[in-house]
């Protein structure tokens, strides 16, 4: 395949075979090509050529290192990765049955798209979509509750993606709060997504929601998250002036609850193939500056679509290798994330710790209640 070869052999491509290699078309490429018989200290080069050469890694690996993935994937169960350090052996760490991948952004950055792509990679599902996704900003056919994905439709699979209900950029807060409820307390399927201006709409789908709820659902706890990106929509709004995008971008990104093992979530950035190649690096390397992360390390530019509007696989073998390598990067930071067990004695410790914070609260209120009764006595004397 034509994404085998080196970057330095660019000129022998087939025209039709920079399509999905859109950053051979960079300024800088040549700069990248004349690289290819050195070994540089990667620090010593600009932002710029660090993410050309890591678009070349991708398009490198992407052929045989797909499937190597999907054959991961398919063995995978929760805990697989999991390092033995510390002196605890994988038993003594408290692993969930199922590893949870949570994709959160805000509305039409791609999410749904995303999980269509991961069935359309992963399972080989063709064009069959599994996730709705949104149309503009209408609320009827943007995801209204959390959505599990088995995207490798496996009966054994080791791990599962949610599918969130996109945030406001004018409702950044609030959008923070219910991100914190998800990963303190965990998700469900066809758990409602409620927001403070959602009131017609839960009378109309009252009964809807009545079906679809129900208490079998497993309530699973998040392990990590995605935070899915509009690359076009934050460079066209800060060609605008309007910074608000990309702050509340940051907002999310930064958000104290998906950090995970002192990592950074992912991030993915969708749409860029809206953007013209210089356009589209440039947008990279401001948003990842903003954000203070490295361009080439977690971050992802994904097209989860075609023209055509179906998901984007044997036609752009660097962005399905992408989506599987993401994956695989989210397992191996979840499964570094575990916490041992609590024995026994944990419990034990726990439970009377309880005790002793009750008595001590219960002692206070006596107390309290003593020294005002004394007070009534001495004012009833005088």
């Amino acid at each position: 395949m034509k994404s085998q070869l080196s970057c330095g052999e660019v000129d022998e491509y087939d025209p039709s075979g920079l399509v999905y290699c859109w950053w051979r078309s960079a300024a800088k490429f040549d700069e990248c090509v004349k690289l290819k018989l050195d070994l540089p200290n990667v620090s010593t080069l600009t932002p710029r050529l660090r993410v050309l050469r890591e678009m070349e890694r991708l398009a490198l690996i992407a052929p045989d290192g797909l499937n190597e993935l999907r054959h991961k994937f398919l063995s995978y169960r929760s805990g697989d990765f999991w390092i033995p350090i510390g002196g605890i052996q994988n038993g003594g760490m408290d692993i969930p049955p199922v590893i949870t991948i949570l994709l959160v952004g805000f509305s039409g950055s791609g999410k749904s798209s995303l999980v269509n792509l991961m069935y359309s990679v992963l399972s080989r599902s063709g064009l069959v979509l599994f996730a709705q996704t949104s149309s503009g900003n209408s609320s009827h056919t943007t995801t209204m509750y959390m959505e599990e994905h088995n995207v490798m439709r496996s009966l054994q699979s080791g791990f599962c993606v949610y599918d969130s209900r996109g945030f406001n950029y004018n409702r950044v807060h609030e959008g923070l709060e219910e991100l914190s409820s998800w990963m303190s307390e965990g998700v469900h399927h066809n758990q409602r997504c409620l927001r403070s201006d959602d009131c017609a709409l839960m009378k109309n789908d009252a009964e809807i929601d009545d079906l679809k709820s129900s208490p079998k659902y497993v309530l699973r706890r998040v392990n990590f998250a995605m935070v899915v990106s509009n690359i076009a929509e934050i460079y066209k709004a800060l060609k605008a002036g309007d910074s608000k995008p990309l702050d509340a971008t940051k907002r999310l990104f930064s958000a104290p609850g998906l950090r995970k093992c002192n990592e950074n979530p992912i991030l993915i950035l969708t749409h860029g193939d809206m953007l013209s190649t210089e356009e589209r690096l440039d947008a990279r390397l401001k948003i990842c500056e903003y954000l203070g992360v490295s361009e080439i390390s977690g971050v992802y530019d994904i097209v989860c679509l075609t023209e055509y509007g179906f998901p984007a696989e044997e036609c752009d073998p660097v962005t399905a290798y992408s989506v599987a390598e993401a994956i695989y990067r989210a397992l191996l930071i979840s499964d570094r994330g575990h916490s041992p067990k609590k024995t026994f004695r944990d419990w034990a410790v726990l439970i009377l710790s309880c005790m002793l914070c009750f008595i001590a609260s219960f002692l206070s209120l006596l107390a309290d209640l003593c020294s005002r009764l004394g007070q009534r006595g001495q004012k009833l004397k005088m």
